[in-house]
């Protein structure tokens, strides 16, 4: 939401940070990280993935994974995502990762789902899908690091339930 005046930045009365401000009316403007959602889905022993077909990343591999919207849970979101770009119906199963990411500004949830059925195919944002076994997947075409550390951490929780969520990997 914008304000209707033009903003400047300042610090408003009883905060502790510069904000946009609206100079007009005092409405403030506050700027939070997005949330990312997704899900690493499974079809018996073989990984869901999607080729990008948008920047950033163009061309490179990833889980089904795209911003929240207004008015869905997270994990109603991961599993839109999955049918936006994977065209696949997924029961999501549990929350598999949880990714602070401050550089960007985002908070990636990544759900593990199961694919209801094997069907899929390329949605609009993607160029291409595939169902793809360990030793298949594309690690040096992977988009972004959370593609790996979702995939390696499903891959050892498989067959466990009641699992703690994983965070960001130590640098």
């Amino acid at each position: 939401m914008r304000p209707p005046g033009p903003t400047i930045r300042t610090i408003p009365d009883g905060d502790d940070r510069e904000r946009l401000v609206c100079g007009d009316c005092g409405f403030v403007v506050y700027e939070n990280p997005k949330v990312i959602v997704g899900a690493i889905c499974t079809w018996d022993d073989r990984y869901l993935l999607v080729k990008r077909a948008i920047e950033p990343r163009l061309g490179f591999w990833t889980m089904p994974v795209g911003y929240m919207e207004l008015g869905e849970t997270t994990e109603q979101g991961a599993a839109r995502e999955v049918w936006e770009e994977a065209r696949s119906r997924v029961e999501i199963d549990g929350l598999l990762s949880i990714y602070s990411i401050p550089e960007i500004s985002q908070v990636h949830m990544i759900y593990r789902a199961r694919m209801l059925t094997p069907d899929h195919a390329a949605g609009a944002e993607s160029l291409d899908v595939a169902l793809l076994r360990w030793d298949e997947i594309p690690w040096d075409h992977l988009a972004y690091p959370n593609v790996r550390w979702s995939l390696e951490y499903e891959r050892e929780m498989k067959g466990q339930t009641g699992f703690a969520p994983r965070g960001r990997p130590e640098r």
